[in-house]
């Protein structure tokens, strides 16, 4: 989540501005989370080029758990800067730039080598042709929209969604890029790394992609999170929440973070469905 321009010198009254190590901090994040687009990449290649199978299966499929790592990264560096009241233009666009690799070069590349150059001959030697460029297009367009995605939250000061939700929540117009990347990652990880080899399972997949691509150049309300409270005075709730969460994910984890991932697109499509639903019985009334 990109961090929000403010100086030293903007603090709230009666707040002491922030040591300039402090700053440091959150960068420390983000500097993490482009170490992990880069052994991204570097896992999703070796699992190209790797002959045995199951240690294929295994690249890819670390590929799939640093996405899900670095999306915890990525949610920590902009919380931890507005904790520490130590956001700054030079974190908004190192965060910015560490989710497109991170979130849209690495899942790009992962998504193509994973569900399409794996594919095994069927007989069909021009499908499979057509089936490789076609992946190329469809991958680099997950990427392109994801950086849309970005430029848009960079420049949006207070954007709304086409179908607006409740008054006191915010939301996200179209899906966050960590979301989109978390897709490609759940899916992977719930197949264990294992490649995709039949050709028809692969034009699945690039539907898929294309489809998780469009969600985030949409203007489609997506739940954000922001009115959950981390530092209010009760948050035993919370807390007990967010335990059993992490319980559930560590104990039953490729299930789990494909529920999640899933869970996430579908609440996005379905809150369309039913503002559009809704507008076309009050045209009707």
């Amino acid at each position: 989540m990109a961090q929000v321009e403010t100086s030293p010198v903007e603090t709230k009254l009666g707040q002491r501005p922030a040591k300039r190590g402090m700053y440091l901090l959150p960068s420390l994040f983000t500097a993490g989370s482009i170490a992990l687009g880069y052994y991204i990449l570097i896992e999703s290649l070796r699992g190209a080029m790797l002959t045995n199978p199951a240690a294929s299966a295994a690249a890819f499929d670390h590929a799939a758990l640093a996405i899900a790592v670095a999306i915890v990264c990525d949610g920590l560096d902009g919380r931890i800067a507005r904790m520490t009241n130590t956001s700054s233009a030079f974190g908004k666009e190192l965060d910015s730039l560490a989710d497109v690799i991170t979130f849209g070069v690495a899942p790009s590349l992962l998504a193509y080598l994973w569900g399409v150059r794996q594919v095994l001959p069927s007989g069909h030697p021009q499908i499979e042709a057509r089936l490789f460029h076609f992946g190329v297009v469809i991958c680099f367009l997950f990427l392109i929209c994801g950086a849309c995605r970005l430029a848009r939250f960079n420049i949006t000061v207070d954007p709304k969604p086409r179908n607006p939700g409740r008054p006191d929540r915010k939301y996200f117009v179209g899906m966050p890029i960590p979301a989109g990347a978390g897709v490609i990652a759940a899916v992977i990880h719930f197949e264990s790394g294992s490649p995709i080899h039949n050709l028809w399972m692969s034009l699945v997949w690039l539907a898929l992609v294309a489809f998780v691509g469009f969600l985030m150049v949409s203007s489609w309300r997506f739940w954000s999170g922001k009115e959950i409270d981390m530092g209010a005075r009760k948050p035993g709730r919370l807390l007990v929440f967010v335990v059993v969460l992490i319980g559930i994910i560590v104990e039953w984890h490729t299930t789990a973070l494909l529920v999640i991932a899933l869970g996430y697109l579908v609440s996005g499509v379905m809150a369309r469905l039913a503002y559009s639903w809704k507008r076309r019985f009050a045209k009707a009334a």
